[in-house]
């Protein structure tokens, strides 16, 4: 009687069931077409693109890297499909692609498409690279800020207003005391500020956090275009010519070919971005601090259980993660020693918040995605310098065609937090 009994029990027990995402590989396939139709459609003359790897200020100069341009674009094309199958398999196999297989895939389908639209020609790498780091600064600070928000349960929708905010008041306060250093510090609390409104009205009115986000931007837009307008461009000479932050080369590290010119002759802007990764990355997975804001964000009934005061948890956060996004918004102004200009961030914050979901609200992932969109927006400026044969149009369109891309395509299968946008109320 007893085996019939664990007999029977043995055939009503679940069976472990894989849910797989085919996203990824769909993706992948589409854009291998794609790139296939564009090396049919329009054939480029045989020859050679030249990739200059090295710079004259390096410790040591690197050959160029020439590379047949009908044999590369081939090759990679065959690559990407490989790659395509390869995501396949891991679908099939483990219910998931590996983020190294889309890394390397974007990699050989850049190296092809860029050997096709420079062919004849050359690609600066280092002056490629580097733009592309520039642009995605603000990208990954935008990006740390909306994991920090969310990882605590609220939707950062503000980190537009949070980056534009940031290069007002920077531009603002360095134009006045002549440090770029006061409008970094400046810059920080505006960002604080905007997100301190979000947090009152999300987490202490339980105001819905996507409302409130999207009135903010339009708030800070209109705002700053106002005192743009009326208060800086009439007096452009005393309070709208920032100085700007120097660029700090790293001794021996700045001489280094390729990786030098790019990661380490940079302004401290860039170096605080560095410091601002490791340290939001090692606090968020390996602090108490890390665990009690996953707490929050996961399952605030939980945390409240255990003593953690989950409001006060994500007002602090949230105020974090608005220091770090107007912190960010610099690099549009004393970055680069702009002048500040109406609605200059050009919805930066979206694209951040498209990193974060790219990222899967990890620091790291959200870091790399942040810099995938900086390398989409700088080839548009690398491609019209070498006379590519690509539309300007098509061009300008670029940085969300991939944004788009990556979100609606690669992201595959992916889980916020489980009380993301989701308001406490204790009780």
């Amino acid at each position: 009687m007893s085996a019939t009994v664990q007999t029977s029990t043995d055939a009503v027990l679940p069976e472990t069931t894989i849910i797989r995402s085919w996203k990824t590989p769909i993706a992948l396939l589409i854009f291998t077409a794609l790139f296939a139709i564009l090396l049919l459609a329009a054939p480029r003359p045989g020859g050679e693109t030249t990739f200059r790897l090295a710079t004259g200020t390096d410790l040591f100069q690197v050959a160029d890297l020439v590379a047949p341009v009908t044999a590369t674009a081939w090759t990679c094309l065959v690559l990407s499909l490989v790659l395509a199958g390869v995501s396949a398999y891991f679908v099939r196999t483990f219910g998931r692609s590996p983020l190294w297989v889309v890394i390397v895939y974007i990699v050989v389908l850049v190296v092809g498409f860029l050997t096709w639209a420079a062919a004849g020609g050359t690609v600066p790498v280092a002056g490629l690279l580097a733009g592309s780091l520039g642009l995605a600064v603000p990208l990954i600070y935008g990006a740390l800020a909306g994991v920090i928000g969310e990882r605590a349960g609220v939707v950062n929708i503000a980190i537009e207003g949070q980056l534009l905010a940031g290069a007002f008041t920077a531009a603002l306060v360095a134009s006045i005391t002549g440090a770029p250093i006061a409008g970094l510090i400046a810059a920080a609390v505006a960002g604080m500020l905007v997100a301190a409104v979000l947090a009152a009205f999300s987490i202490k009115y339980l105001v819905d956090q996507v409302i409130v986000g999207v009135v903010l931007n339009v708030l800070v837009a209109g705002l700053t275009s106002f005192l743009f307008s009326q208060v800086l461009q009439p007096n452009k000479a005393t309070l709208n010519t920032p100085p700007r932050f120097d660029r700090i080369p790293i001794p021996l590290l700045s001489d280094i070919p390729v990786i030098g010119p790019v990661f380490f002759r940079q302004t401290l802007i860039v170096y605080l971005m560095y410091i601002a990764v490791v340290l939001v990355w090692i606090g968020m997975f390996k602090t108490r601090w890390g665990l009690r804001l996953r707490a929050v964000g996961e399952h605030p009934q939980a945390a409240d259980t255990v003593g953690i005061k989950v409001n006060a948890t994500r007002f602090w956060n949230v105020l974090l993660a608005g220091a770090l996004a107007g912190i960010g918004g610099t690099v549009f102004t004393i970055g680069n020693g702009i002048a500040f200009n109406k609605e200059m961030t050009a919805g930066a914050g979206f694209i951040a918040l498209a990193a974060v979901i790219f990222g899967q609200w990890d620091p790291i992932k959200a870091t790399l995605a942040a810099l995938l969109f900086g390398f989409a927006s700088n080839l548009q400026n690398t491609l019209s310098v070498i006379g590519s044969p690509v539309p300007s149009e098509f061009m300008l369109m670029l940085p969300y065609l991939v944004t788009i891309f990556v979100v609606a395509g690669v992201v595959g299968k992916s889980r916020a937090p489980a009380a993301d946008g989701v308001p406490y109320i204790k009780g």
